[in-house]
């Protein structure tokens, strides 16, 4: 009589041996990289690219708002328009500190104008012709009317 760890060993052998080859065989080559999209087709002769906008150039206005006891402003309504528009292009709120920054293009004069409920509104001119990169405004607000 034989031992049965030995036939089981014999039938596994014969296993692997009869199913290596079929799974060697069995595996398919991979597939070919799809080809590559066509390259995009070159911009019109009579028109030139289109330039990204960058804001390297632009004009900063960074500035802070005080309450007329001298505290921190937050939530008031900043509105900024070229001097020669009627129409206000650029609007923000300050934040919890009271302070805001904005971005404008450079070349152009510039007017601010300050919102706050129950305070006077303010409004401020802005150069933005001389070179210099960016303006730093301090704001006061005072109460309309007396306020006892």
């Amino acid at each position: 009589m034989q031992n049965p760890r030995w036939i089981i060993l014999t039938g596994i052998a014969a296993m692997f041996i009869a199913f290596a080859p079929a799974s060697a065989c069995a595996q398919e080559p991979p597939p070919p990289p799809p080809d590559a999209p066509p390259a995009s087709p070159p911009p019109a002769p009579g028109k030139p690219a289109k330039q990204k906008y960058s804001h390297a150039n632009d004009f900063l206005i960074i500035g802070t708002i005080f309450d007329s006891k001298g505290y921190a402003f937050p939530g008031v309504e900043l509105k900024i328009r070229r001097s020669d528009e009627k129409k206000y292009r650029w609007d923000n709120y300050t934040n919890s500190r009271g302070e805001f920054a904005v971005r404008v293009p450079q070349g152009s004069d510039y007017e601010m104008i300050i919102h706050a409920k129950g305070f006077a509104d303010q409004t401020r001119q802005l150069d933005a012709k001389t070179g210099v990169s960016e303006a730093r405004i301090v704001f006061r607000m005072e109460p309309v009317g007396d306020k006892k």
